[in-house]
């Protein structure tokens, strides 16, 4: 098993996904955390793991909260003793171009996908520096890499987050802890389908992908599953673009 005795939280960890990277850590042998405001999800998950073997635990994860994220942590140490592995999976989506992003919509998505991210690796590097080492996996996007007609905001917090890596990367490097992010492009989850309701509009952004489909969960998860795991040690600061090409283009 690749992640045997390791400990891993994941953030938006309840669906989408998050809950396809713990369903596999577990498989690979983490002791899986899941972290997200969705709680009937997120216990539905948790006992589906563990009634398949695995070792699953919810906590409720407001990523924008300090508190909550202090609290996750501690709840994982207090648990398995340790923590070896933050993904940082939640996030939000909008399509707007620059004139039409309001400043609240520009908060909201700053703070769940930047300042969550960042609230993250912050609530992790203690922990981890006590136990000599670990690895932080942020999920940023295609979006993050290259701009694109239809949003601004998201672009924004995306390369937010891919630049707060490589930050994290070089400073704690020498305490073991490892950061590097994953840029998936149009993955087939429900913030896909809500960005792109209709059948053209799907058709469309396709038309836009080389390998002329969506991605699915699954083809990220063992993205993460790769970076997260000692198979990657002398990875840090790198990005793992998985997206059917589209930033190729």
């Amino acid at each position: 098993m690749r992640l045997e005795g390791k400990v891993a939280l994941i953030s938006g960890g309840a669906r989408g996904m998050g809950a396809v990277e713990a369903a596999l850590f577990a498989e690979e042998g983490a002791r899986v955390v899941i972290g997200d405001i969705l709680e009937v999800e997120g216990q539905k998950l948790e006992a589906e793991i563990n009634e398949a073997g695995g070792d699953a635990l919810f906590v409720r994860l407001d990523v924008t909260s300090e508190e909550d994220w202090d609290r996750a942590v501690d709840t994982a140490v207090s648990r398995y003793g340790k923590l070896d592995i933050l993904v940082n999976n939640a996030g939000v989506y909008e399509r707007a171009t620059v004139e039409e992003t309001t400043s609240d919509s520009w908060d909201r998505i700053m703070d769940v996908n930047a300042k969550g991210s960042f609230l993250g690796v912050k609530a992790v590097i203690e922990p981890m520096r006590q136990v000599g080492g670990g690895s932080i996996v942020n999920i940023s996007s295609g979006a993050g890499i290259v701009g694109s007609r239809g949003t601004s905001a998201y672009n924004a917090s995306k390369g937010a987050v891919r630049l707060l890596t490589k930050a994290a990367a070089v400073q704690y490097a020498a305490d073991g802890i490892r950061a590097n992010s994953i840029h998936p492009g149009p993955i087939d989850t429900d913030m896909v389908n809500l960005a792109f309701p209709s059948p053209d509009e799907r058709a469309e952004r396709v038309m836009e992908i080389p390998a002329g489909r969506f991605g699915r969960a699954e083809e990220v998860a063992y993205g993460v599953l790769f970076v997260a795991s000692d198979e990657a040690s002398f990875m840090t600061g790198g990005e793992l673009v998985i997206d059917g090409g589209a930033t190729a283009i």
